[in-house]
Parts: structure tokens; sequence; C-alpha cells
């Protein structure tokens, strides 16, 4: 489990390896990570928009960004949280991913909170710097 907390939005990740979607021998492999948000403090937030940085073993770096997480742009009140899985496939047996997410409160102010990075790692493997 990796955490962060940014202007009072608290971002927890926490990867898993999808063996069943995932074939080394082919140089394909496939993780899962699901997302807890939540709004610690005092304002409303909207989630607007996400930017990833995604970083395999060999060091290419795959950038991807868009409106919202997983078609949806959640509205969080004070103490509400918002969870969501997706997933990542890689070339390689491990990775890293960090980002932020584009938050706006109702006054129209926008920040960026912080998606701490984690690592990518095949099961039982010894977690790399990549």
């Amino acid at each position: 489990m990796y955490r962060a907390t940014t202007r009072s939005i608290q971002v927890t990740v926490t990867p898993s390896y999808v063996e069943d979607r995932s074939a080394p021998e082919e140089g394909r492999y496939f993780w899962a990570y699901t997302v807890e948000i939540v709004n610690l403090g005092l304002e409303v937030v909207q989630l607007r928009a996400r930017a990833w940085h995604i970083t395999d073993a060999n060091g290419n770096i795959q950038e991807v960004t868009g409106p919202g997480v997983v078609g949806k742009q959640p509205v969080l009140k004070p103490g509400e949280s918002f969870e969501y899985t997706s997933g990542c496939p890689l070339s390689t047996p491990s990775g890293i991913m960090v980002g932020t997410y584009r938050m706006q409160t109702d006054g129209g102010h926008s920040f960026d909170a912080e998606i701490p990075a984690f690592s990518l790692d095949l099961p039982n493997a010894r977690p790399t710097l990549n």
C-alpha cells in the first residue's frame, strides 16, 4: 500500500500482479491497482483529470492523461471517498507508476493531488528501482 496526502486529499494505491492476464514468455505483464481517494478536508472537491507517468524496467516512460478516472469525475464532499480499480500492461517484469489528479474546489480553485509512486513487481520478486 502506498499513500500520499495533498491539501487534505488522501490517495492510497494498492497494486497487484494479475497472472491470468500476463504472458511472461511473450513479454506481457499486467498489474491491477486499486485507488482510494478520501477528502479529509472541509471543501467539496471534484476530480477533473489524471496524469500518469509509467516507467518500465528499461527506463521507457509512457505518459497517460485524460479527464477523470474510469470514465468518471467524482465529486467528494468532506469525509467522502471514491475507489476504483484499473490496470497497467508492461513489457518488462517490473516498473513504477506515479502521477497527479487535477482537483477543483467548489470555489473554482484547481490543484494537483499527488498520486504516490508505487512499484510494480512480480510476486516474491525483490522490488527494483526503475
